[in-house]
């Protein structure tokens, strides 16, 4: 694994290695028996903006429990107390940093910290961009893919990009994710977290990475994931069941309707994108769960300031090395008591 220093300030070069060629990798002797056997509970927080509260986002993942909570970045225009209190978060987790976490910083000034490398600090080994966090006890490795990216054929913030993980083009970034996925433990199953979807998933503007602010649409997806993840599934045996990002926001511009937020590939890959932004909403009158009645009298008598909020997460079960179920789930928060108040399947194992 590749350790990166929260304590770390200058900036870094590290160069990927040469690509390995199909007959040379060692990984396509790697089994996925014990990887099939792997069974979890993921909470996807897609794309923050500013909405986040460690205390009742606690609270509903401690009603979701998960195993694992994924957050694809765009916390903020780089802010870095939101980034700290994600950091605080008392749940196994990755994370990976979008292109609003770099909006202010195009490069790493050597004389002060900037608010890239104080969020970096503050995520330490959490922050997966380039280089896979393991979990043995799930048996399931997270490997992280180019982080502040902006989507599309060009690198976003190439400076932060060249001074920190080495990278000067597309091709150099599908190596060093390929090459990162390679150094993942054998027989864990590997999941994928990038800030945006890879190339190939459709280019009209609805759909997964579709470009939904311009006639006609387009593929926005990064090419260097796409080339990453396709060789590595011609060259190994990798168990790839998910692919997770944000960036392309549910809800399309110009009120065109919703994104298609799940893409499942001919050999069974899922795309998840989880932006459902904003992630947090209010809880007023005429919004209140139909199961309110039933809550105690206490609960009962909160005023219309203390209802709460409905916070957004998509749901992913995994049995047996496959993904079984996938939900976006809307946890309320009110005060001490929390429940799940909308669950939208988006994909069942028996589809």
């Amino acid at each position: 694994m590749l350790s990166l220093s929260a304590s770390f300030h200058a900036p870094f070069v590290s160069i990927p290695p040469s690509r390995p060629s199909s007959s040379s990798s060692l990984s396509s002797k790697r089994s996925t028996t014990f990887s099939m056997s792997v069974s979890a509970r993921i909470a996807v927080v897609g794309d923050v903006h500013d909405d986040w509260n460690l205390e009742e986002d606690t609270k509903a993942l401690q009603l979701l429990q998960p195993d694992l909570v994924l957050f694809t970045g765009d916390f903020g225009n780089e802010n870095v107390d939101l980034v700290q209190s994600v950091a605080d978060l008392q749940f196994p987790k990755a994370v990976i940093l979008g292109n609003h976490d770099s909006w202010c910083t195009q490069q790493f000034s050597q004389k002060r910290k900037d608010g890239v490398q104080l969020q970096l600090e503050c995520l330490g080994e959490e922050h997966v961009g380039y280089r896979h966090l393991d979990f043995p006890s799930l048996k399931l490795s997270v490997v992280g893919g180019r982080p502040f990216s902006c989507g599309g054929d060009r690198l976003f913030r190439k400076k932060l990009l060249s001074a920190r993980y080495g990278i000067q083009d597309m091709d150099g970034s599908a190596v060093r994710i390929y090459n990162t996925a390679l150094r993942t433990p054998e027989n864990h199953l590997i999941i994928f977290l990038a800030h945006n979807g890879p190339t190939g998933l459709g280019s009209n503007l609805n759909d997964i990475c579709g470009k939904d602010w311009v006639f006609g649409g387009g593929d926005h997806g990064d090419p260097d994931l796409a080339q990453a993840i396709a060789h590595l599934k011609e060259t190994t045996r990798l168990n790839i069941p998910l692919v997770v990002f944000g960036h392309m926001h549910k809800e399309l511009a110009h009120g065109n309707g919703l994104r298609k937020m799940i893409v499942i590939s001919n050999d069974k890959t899922i795309y998840l994108n989880g932006a459902i932004v904003p992630r947090v909403k209010r809880i007023n009158d005429d919004e209140r769960s139909p199961s309110s009645s039933f809550m105690n009298s206490e609960t009962s008598q909160l005023t219309s300031e203390s209802r709460g909020t409905k916070r957004a997460f998509t749901v992913v079960e995994i049995l047996e090395g496959r993904v079984d179920k996938i939900a976006e789930t809307w946890v309320s928060v009110n005060g001490d008591v929390t429940l799940v108040e909308e669950e939208h399947v988006l994909f069942e194992g028996s589809n």
